[in-house]
C-alpha cells in the first residue's frame, strides 16, 4: 500500500510540474508512461531504504529534477525559490554579487562576460575564462544556478573564486567583494562632434528606455554616426533586444524564434516609429556577445543597416522561459531556438563579423613620449570670461578622455573611422 501511495504521489507530482509548464500532453503509450515512473518510484524507494544516509524524500526529488533538465542543456535547470527571486532581481532590481555572466560547458562553469564596471570585471575576469570552484567547493559539482547563487551574497561579502583563465595552464585563486551590480545598462558619450559611442552592457528592463534617453541627449546636436558597442554583453531580455532593435530599423523581421510546438514559434518586426534613428551605423561585437546582444547583431547586419566589425560571437541563440512553479520554486526551459532575418540559427554559430578584428590590449604609455598642448605652457591664453573658461575647461577633458579611450581600444577606433566613411562608400556601392 505505501509503494502505491508513493506511486500516485509521484504521478501527481509529475502531473504538477506538467501543468504549470502550460503543455498539452501528448498520446503517447500509457504502458510506457507507467513503467518509466514505477521504475523512478522503485529507486527512489531503494534509495530511501539503503543510502547510507538518511535524505529526505524531496530533496531526492528535486535532485532528481535538476538531473533530469540538466541532461537536456546547459540552461534548463530548476531553480530553487531563492535562485528564482535572484533571477528576478537580476532583471528588475538591485542584487548584490561578482557582476558575471555565467554558462555550463562540457560540465564546466564558463564565463560568458563579465557585466562592465562590476568587482569580477575589475578583477580581470574575462569571456571564457573558467570558474573551476567557489569558496573552494568544485564548480563540477553544481548546476549552473547554484554556481550562480553562491558567487550572490551580501554586500561587503568576500567570495573565492578559482578561476582558469582562457589560454593559461593553472588556475588562480581570486578573492572578489561582493557589490551591488548596477541595472544601468546603457553608457553613451560624443567620440568627435556628431559621433557617439553607445555602450550597452546588458539587456535589463529599462534598456530601450535608457538608450532612448541617450538618443535624445544625442540630438540636442547632429548626430552623424554611431558606434553601438555589445561588447561583451551577455544578453538578458527578449522583448528588449527586439526594441532595441526596433529603434534603428523602420520594417523588417528583426529575429524569429521557433520551437517544438507551434505556440513556441513566433516572429518579430520592426515598425516605423517617430524617434527611429537612421544614420550610418557600426555595431561592435565579441566573443562575449550573447544571447540579446546576438539578436541586435544579427538583424542590424541581415537588414544592412550596420556594419558588423570585431570578433565572432558566443553562439547562445536559444530561449529560455522561466514558469513559476506553485511551491514558490522556478522552472527554467528552452523551449525554442532564435533565427535571424537571414534564417540562420545562432545556436553554436554566433555572429560572423563583416570586418574581423581582433582587440589589441594597448602598450604601457611612456610618460617621456606624452605631448604638449598649449594648456600646458605656463601663462597660457585663456578664453576671456568666467563661464568660457569653465566650458574649455570641460570641453579639453572630455577631449583628453576621448583621446585616451580611443588610445587604448584598436577596436573602436577602426569602428570610428568606418562610420566615418560610411555614407562615401555608399556612394561608391
Amino acid at each position: 500500500m505505501h509503494k502505491v501511495l508513493r506511486f500516485l504521489s509521484i504521478c501527481s507530482l509529475a502531473m504538477v510540474f506538467f501543468l504549470a509548464g502550460g503543455g498539452v500532453m501528448r498520446a503517447r503509450s500509457a504502458d510506457a508512461d507507467y513503467d518509466a515512473l514505477r521504475r523512478f518510484s522503485q529507486v527512489l524507494d531503494m534509495v530511501e531504504q539503503y543510502y547510507v544516509k538518511d535524505v529526505e524524500q524531496k530533496e531526492l526529488i528535486d535532485g532528481a529534477l535538476k538531473g533530469m533538465l540538466q541532461g537536456l542543456d546547459p540552461h534548463s535547470t530548476l531553480l530553487s525559490t531563492k535562485e528564482f527571486q535572484e533571477m528576478q532581481e537580476s532583471t528588475n532590481g538591485e542584487f548584490f554579487g561578482v557582476g558575471v555572466e555565467i554558462t555550463m560547458e562540457n560540465g564546466q562553469v564558463l564565463v560568458v562576460a563579465p557585466i562592465e564596471d562590476t568587482p569580477g570585471y575589475r578583477a580581470g575576469l574575462r569571456s571564457g575564462d573558467i570558474i573551476v570552484a567557489v569558496d573552494g567547493q568544485y564548480t563540477m559539482e553544481m548546476s549552473l544556478s547554484e554556481a550562480s547563487s553562491k558567487m550572490r551574497g551580501k554586500r561587503g561579502t568576500e567570495v573565492e573564486l578559482l578561476v582558469l583563465h582562457k589560454g593559461e595552464q593553472r588556475p588562480v585563486t581570486m578573492r572578489i567583494k561582493r557589490e551591488a551590480i548596477p541595472v544601468v545598462s546603457v553608457k553613451a558619450r560624443e567620440l568627435e562632434p556628431g559621433y557617439h559611442w553607445i555602450r550597452l552592457t546588458r539587456f535589463s528592463g529599462r534598456t530601450t528606455q535608457e538608450l532612448l534617453d541617450a538618443l535624445r541627449d544625442a540630438k540636442k546636436n547632429d548626430i552623424k554616426g554611431i558606434v553601438l558597442d555589445l561588447r561583451n554583453n551577455p544578453g538578458g531580455l527578449l522583448d528588449q533586444s527586439v526594441s532595441v532593435s526596433d529603434v534603428f530599423l523602420k520594417d523588417g523581421v528583426i529575429v524569429s524564434i521557433r520551437g517544438r510546438e507551434e505556440g513556441n514559434s513566433r516572429s518579430y518586426s520592426a515598425k516605423s516609429q517617430a524617434d527611429d534613428v537612421d544614420v550610418p551605423m557600426v555595431v561592435l561585437v565579441n566573443a562575449g556577445t550573447a544571447s540579446a546582444a546576438e539578436i541586435v547583431a544579427g538583424a542590424l547586419r541581415d537588414q544592412k543597416r550596420a556594419l558588423i566589425l570585431g570578433e565572432r560571437t558566443f553562439g547562445k541563440g536559444s530561449v529560455q522561459n522561466i514558469i513559476p512553479l506553485p511551491d514558490g520554486t522556478g522552472l527554467k526551459l528552452t523551449v525554442a531556438l532564435y533565427y535571424t532575418p537571414s534564417g540562420k540559427s545562432i545556436q553554436a554559430e554566433g555572429i560572423v563579423p563583416d570586418f574581423e578584428l581582433a582587440w589589441e590590449a594597448p602598450r604601457e604609455q611612456d610618460k617621456s613620449d606624452l605631448s604638449l598642448r598649449e594648456q600646458d605652457l605656463s601663462r597660457h591664453l585663456e578664453q576671456a570670461g568666467k563661464n568660457g573658461k569653465s566650458r574649455k575647461k570641460a570641453d579639453d577633458k572630455a577631449a583628453e578622455e576621448n583621446e585616451q579611450l580611443l588610445a587604448r581600444d584598436n577596436q573602436l577606433r577602426m569602428a570610428l573611422q568606418f562610420v566615418k566613411t560610411l555614407p562615401a562608400l555608399r556612394q561608391l556601392r
